[in-house]
């Protein structure tokens, strides 16, 4: 049945490796359990419920990628996504929680109209062959400076921007521990290496004293989800405010998840010879319904994770990976003392790993053509030094379509890449006159 299901042997995988797959992907992400609830907290919103409210919008939006377009690809509420919809909308802008939630659904209603009639995928394949190269790199820089966040080796500095943590920091040596406990089992084809050396250097945790073992018990019913579920307020969706909320809502989501999806299927090695992902349609399918639901359900923005690529990395390469993520997501409801012992600095050597296997791709830019060097690395260095995987195109699609133009070759830009290069600057000068 699961292979009929998800066509294991076709993608040269089994049950084992897949489930293994998905357990990591879902440690890596599993933070999101705890600051989507606090984040949004913010706004007023009841966090019990909201803690709810992230594990079944997880669950839909993971088996939407596992069944449509069977990607090993988990969906949960976006970083940056949450905070635009707490600080900004809600308490910058001042409006209610309901009000955000609103523009969240109609932002998944706008992108399953844009899928349906291939807007979403057209912008895809419109993207430069260099970019698309240039995408995953970036991500690998990405998610390894988010892991070396987590490790404590790299902490923010007042004088310098980012400097080296403190090296007496426990959590340092458990994450350098981890890294170099995981690097030998991977070097040595142990299968499940990457959760191995998440469950050691969970066990070194305990051992140090930085995390506890449950002592109320790890079993509980999931909190109430009532006071967020289908909380609309239709009151300003025909106001001026409402569309640039929705507008930015929909690009952040549109470049992210275009990033992650390429990223992702850039390493699972799901890219034709022609630089295209012949299921982009379904998996932006996928995530468009995870947006629409998981606003029903009272969170913001649900989008595909670019920590995916750790259950890649381990051999995922089917919906089968996403299904165990979703049955993780599951339990948690019932055994959140458990999965939230694990500390972000044993998560961190799977996402600094995943980052080194992230940046093969490189060898495919050509670095003697600027016109074609300079926007790949505008795309890989902005995703870490913005923190944005959709600021990272954008500066590298922007780069191309000047530097093209201004050299003449207008030929390599298509009338596709002209409207997204004026959407850009039409976003930019609203962000300039702080708009949005």
């Amino acid at each position: 049945m699961l292979e009929k299901l998800f066509n294991l042997k076709q993608n040269r995988t089994n049950v084992r490796t897949e489930i293994v797959a998905g357990i990591i992907t879902f440690l890596t992400m599993s933070y999101i359990l705890v600051v989507n609830p606090n984040t949004l907290g913010a706004t007023g919103m009841d966090k019990s419920a909201l803690f709810t409210a992230t594990a079944l919008a997880s669950i839909l939006g993971t088996l939407f990628m596992a069944f449509i377009p069977n990607l090993p690809v988990a969906q949960a509420p976006g970083m940056g996504l949450n905070s635009f919809f707490a600080f900004s909308v809600v308490i910058g802008l001042g409006y209610s929680w309901q009000m955000a939630l609103t523009a969240v659904f109609i932002e998944g209603i706008v992108f399953i109209i844009l899928t349906f009639f291939n807007v979403r995928e057209l912008i895809v394949k419109s993207i430069p062959r260099t970019i698309k190269e240039a995408i995953p790199v970036g991500i690998g820089l990405f998610i390894a400076f988010i892991g070396l966040q987590n490790a404590g080796l790299i902490v923010k500095n007042e004088n310098t921007m980012l400097s080296l943590g403190d090296m007496s920091n426990p959590h340092v040596w458990v994450a350098s521990l981890g890294l170099i406990a995981t690097s030998v089992l991977y070097y040595r084809n142990v299968p499940g290496s990457i959760l191995i050396g998440i469950i050691l250097s969970t066990i070194f945790s305990v051992i140090l004293g930085l995390v506890e073992m449950p002592k109320e018990g790890i079993v509980s019913l999931p909190p109430d989800i009532s006071p967020v579920f289908m909380k609309f307020e239709w009151g300003n969706i025909f106001t001026l405010d409402m569309l640039i909320v929705v507008f930015t809502f929909l690009f952040v989501n549109l470049f992210d998840t275009i990033g992650t999806l390429l990223g992702v299927a850039s390493k699972a090695g799901f890219i034709d010879k022609d630089g295209n992902f012949p299921q982009i349609k379904k998996a932006l399918f996928a995530d468009a319904l995870g947006t629409t639901f998981g606003s029903m359900l009272g969170t913001s923005t649900v989008t595909s994770y670019v920590e995916s690529v750790s259950g890649v990395a381990a051999g995922g390469r089917t919906g089968l990976t996403s299904v165990s993520t979703a049955l993780m997501f599951t339990l948690s409801l019932f055994l959140a003392p458990l999965f939230l012992m694990v500390p972000p600095s044993a998560t961190a050597p799977a996402l600094i790993l995943v980052g080194l296997f992230m940046i093969t791709s490189i060898v495919n830019i050509n670095f003697a053509n600027i016109t074609e060097s300079l926007p790949a690395f505008l795309t890989i260095i902005m995703m870490p030094f913005a923190f944005s995987i959709a600021q990272g195109i954008v500066f590298g699609m922007l780069s191309y379509v000047f530097l093209k133009a201004l050299t003449g070759k207008f030929r390599h830009i298509s009338v596709t890449m002209w409207v997204i290069f004026l959407l850009f600057i039409v976003k930019l000068a609203l962000e300039g006159m702080h708009v949005i």
